[in-house]
């Protein structure tokens, strides 16, 4: 099994770049670990509580879980894969029949800021953009997805995202072997990773 780690800040494209690697493999042979299924369980707080946590920082994130389920698909298991509502800010009662496959993708802001997590991936990617491009998408994101208005919106970049940004996510820029700027379709870096997957799995 081939585990990619893909990184960046939010709204910088992830999501895009792992679309086009996924398109470069057969549907049976590829499968998908997002980091957003796996932000802790908050039973214990009021919904008040939840909203006030601020998810961009390491410790909203159950690591221990994830590098759990990696180290189960790796073994040839199946796990259930959480699922998280960014509505009621808690995991929900569904869970996603996750399979092993030859080429695994994990995707996240914060993915390559854990250490036990980081050295389960073959391939450490960062995906890079400007930080006006990054809030953009997230503005359009937030809104049409996850029921935010723009004020809201705006407001926790300014005071949550972006330092976050800095202070824990572009860091981990320094673990990527490949950084891949997304401000345009960057056909020469998906080249390199579809290679790298090729001569890897054949």
């Amino acid at each position: 099994m081939l585990i990619i780690g893909i990184a960046g800040g939010t709204g910088s494209g992830k999501t895009t770049v792992v679309h086009q690697i996924m398109n470069q493999l057969p549907l049976t042979e590829v499968g998908i670990i997002s980091q957003d299924h796996y932000y802790r369980e908050n039973n214990n707080l009021s919904y008040e509580d939840r909203a006030k946590i601020n998810f961009d920082h390491p410790r909203a994130i159950d690591f221990e879980l994830m590098t759990e389920h990696l180290k189960e698909l790796k073994a040839g298991n199946t796990i259930p894969q959480p699922v998280y509502s960014f509505v009621t800010h808690n995991r929900t009662d569904d869970t996603i029949l996750t399979h092993p496959r030859k080429v695994m993708i994990v995707e996240g802001i914060l993915i390559l800021a854990d250490a036990k997590l980081r050295d389960l991936f073959d391939i450490k990617i960062f995906v890079h953009a400007d930080s006006d491009e990054r809030l953009i998408r997230r503005l359009k994101r937030d809104i049409a997805e996850r029921g935010r208005d723009m004020e809201e919106v705006l407001n926790r970049y300014q005071n949550t995202l972006k330092p976050m940004h800095e202070q824990f996510i572009e860091p981990t820029k320094a673990y990527a072997d490949i950084i891949i700027p997304n401000d345009k379709y960057n056909t020469v870096a998906i080249d390199v990773v579809r290679a790298v997957i090729n001569q890897r799995i054949l």
